[in-house]
């Protein structure tokens, strides 16, 4: 079941890593002034959304093999869970991404601002279904 681990492990990463900006990035981000904020914003999101993209893909991918060999509902179930964060991503934040993306520093105020805000609550989405997988991935482990 080296498959379902990997899954496991996985999605893990990837919900640690979604909990990490919720938690500590955002508030720290919201700290700063308006430039500030949308700049590492704007960095951060460069760098995270590779990252994140390829973790939900590598734990969907694991997820599936598991199953397929395995053919646990509950492999199934967190494959489709960590994967859903890239309809969510691209269905509902992708929006909001591209404004802050389209928004030079200078131009930097209430509005960027109020978009950050919602951005985070928004990737409160992304840290459950992480979580989810996780949690389904690991009763699927120890159920073995």
């Amino acid at each position: 079941m080296l498959l379902g681990h990997l899954a496991l492990v996985v999605a893990a990463l990837f919900a640690g890593a979604a909990f990490y900006v919720n938690f500590a990035e955002q508030p720290a981000r919201l700290a700063t002034d308006d430039r500030a904020a949308l700049r590492q914003w704007q960095r951060s999101y460069e760098r995270a959304a590779l990252m994140q993209a390829s973790l939900a893909m590598v734990g969907f991918l694991l997820g599936l093999a598991a199953w397929f060999v395995g053919r646990d509902f509950r492999l199934l179930a967190g494959a489709v869970a960590i994967v859903l964060a890239w309809p969510y991503t691209l269905l509902i934040m992708k929006p909001i991404n591209d404004r802050l993306n389209a928004t030079t520093p200078e131009r930097a105020g209430a509005e960027s601002r109020a978009l950050i805000e919602r951005w985070g609550r928004l990737h409160a989405g992304r840290t459950a279904l992480g979580m989810l997988a996780t949690v389904i991935f690991f009763w699927a482990m120890i159920a073995v």
